[in-house]
């Protein structure tokens, strides 16, 4: 698969000219990672791997990406030149996709030539931070829908095209159980859902006939829009009336509900439903949902059974990007070591972490992490120590990791890129998301609470802490 290179931000290309004439291209590594949690959550679901991946194996310059360089009289031949035959040659070492992570652990390292690692800055934020939003958001609005089904009802509200598909892609991973966008759905496969409009109702003469009509072409699938006129007076007794249809037929049937107080209107209609004997039908409800309105719903015991969520949920709602950034944290010498780097910043929490680094999660005995620590690739971590967890900008503010407290230790980062080539398992979504449920669940619900999440600590190690101290007070007598 050819990607235009071009997918970049100006000055990638601007520096990478400059490196490339300059005759200064070492080996690198950078970092991603982002900031803070999104949403005010204690938490962030790592996506957007696969498509990463898929894109970097095929990324070219097209002929006509070299002729539109060409036009903008900025670049010298013998750079236009090279980009002609240029293709991703790194290495990449990541988290798994799905996997629960959180502020200012590396989620991707990027081992390659300068050159290679600043053009592809763009298009590695650009998919890592808007799926890692999407699928955030989605687990969110799933864990507080409890067993209930979601359906991504996003496309129309999404930004263009590649936003609709990405967020589709990232909301089912996130924990979506259908969608309305049928195209994600074939290339994906993911299951597609989809009822009726307003306009379906206002198209026929009466309510009534438009809900006949509808339940005759599709017996299986007959979810009733009851709130087009009236929703507990005309809406659900014409529903009533052709479910009694359906179900001497053997069919059932379901309502569905996009405006009003839906806790009010869905225990009166329940009770209506019950009462005809129906009480196999459905409840389904849509109108600007995000995950506190299904959060409280749920408390008060509406008898909802799905829920379609469309705007906050593609969009971000509340919050419209990720804060994922990506940075030189080492580069080699004349002699081809490497060496640690950082960015020393007024504002502490932008300084960044130095050298080549993994990341460690600590479980206790019943499988619950407790605690992820950030080291240098060359520590080697073995269950039965005891070990010191600094915090990332305080000196003072340590504790110690007694061999008692837990009873295992996985690495984070594995290589899932060599040489510009895919060498990890290509997953389906369907076994990403089920991953993402099974990461979720060892994690106390503390770190999940939607107010006021327990913050879930990401320390360094005491080779790491010592490092960045040195560095920085290096850096600053200069």
């Amino acid at each position: 698969m050819s990607v235009s290179a071009l997918f970049t931000d100006f000055y990638e290309l601007t520096m990478m000219q400059g490196f490339y004439l300059s005759k200064k291209n070492p080996d690198v590594v950078f970092d991603m990672f982002y900031r803070t949690n999104p949403f005010e959550g204690g938490y962030a679901v790592f996506t957007g791997l696969g498509d990463l991946l898929k894109q970097l194996d095929g990324l070219t310059f097209l002929k006509e990406d070299i002729d539109y360089l060409r036009s903008l009289n900025k670049f010298d031949p013998r750079f236009l030149e090279y980009l002609k035959t240029y293709c991703f040659n790194g290495d990449v070492y990541s988290m798994e996709e799905g996997s629960i992570v959180f502020p200012n652990e590396p989620l991707i390292r990027v081992h390659t030539k300068l050159l290679d690692a600043q053009l592809i800055e763009g298009l590695l934020l650009n998919t890592i931070n808007f799926q890692t939003l999407i699928a955030t958001k989605s687990c969110r609005v799933a864990t507080a829908s409890g067993d209930s089904i979601v359906m991504e009802f996003g496309l129309r509200r999404a930004q263009g095209e590649n936003g609709a598909m990405a967020a589709t892609r990232a909301a089912f991973i996130g924990g979506c159980n259908n969608t309305s966008n049928t195209l994600a759905g074939r290339k994906f496969n993911i299951p597609v859902s989809g009822t009726m409009a307003h306009s379906w109702v206002m198209s026929f003469d009466n309510e009534l006939e438009s809900f006949r009509e509808f339940a005759r072409y599709y017996p299986d699938n007959c979810i009733l829009l009851i709130d087009t006129y009236d929703t507990l007076g005309s809406g659900i007794e014409n529903a009533i009336i052709v479910g009694l249809e359906q179900k001497s037929k053997g069919k059932k049937i379901g309502v569905r509900i996009d405006s009003g107080d839906l806790s009010y209107l869905s225990k009166i209609i329940r009770q209506k439903l019950d009462d005809a004997d129906l009480k196999d039908a459905i409840i389904c409800v849509s109108n600007d949902l995000t995950e506190e309105i299904i959060y409280a719903l749920v408390k008060d015991n509406a008898p909802i059974d799905s829920w379609g969520v469309g705007t906050h949920l593609v969009t971000g709602g509340t919050q419209s990007s990720l804060n994922g950034v990506y940075k030189l944290c080492a580069k080699a010498d004349v002699n081809g070591k490497f060496i640690p780097v950082m960015k020393i910043s007024n504002s502490m929490g932008k300084i960044t972490n130095p050298g080549i680094k993994q990341v460690y999660r600590f479980y206790d005995s019943e499988g619950q992490a407790l605690s992820d620590l950030i080291c240098l690739a060359d520590e080697k971590l073995k269950v039965g120590k005891d070990y010191m967890f600094f915090h990332p900008i305080s000196e003072a503010d340590f504790f110690k990791m007694t061999s008692d407290k837990y009873s295992r230790i996985e690495p984070m980062l594995f290589k899932v890129m060599d040489k510009g080539h895919r060498i990890d398992k290509m997953e389906t979504l369907q076994e990403l998301q089920q991953k993402v449920k099974n990461n979720l669940n060892l994690f106390h619900k503390s770190y999940k609470r939607f107010i006021n999440p327990h913050i879930y600590k990401v320390s360094l190690s005491s080779k790491l802490s010592s490092m960045k101290l040195r560095l920085i007070k290096e850096i600053k007598l200069k």
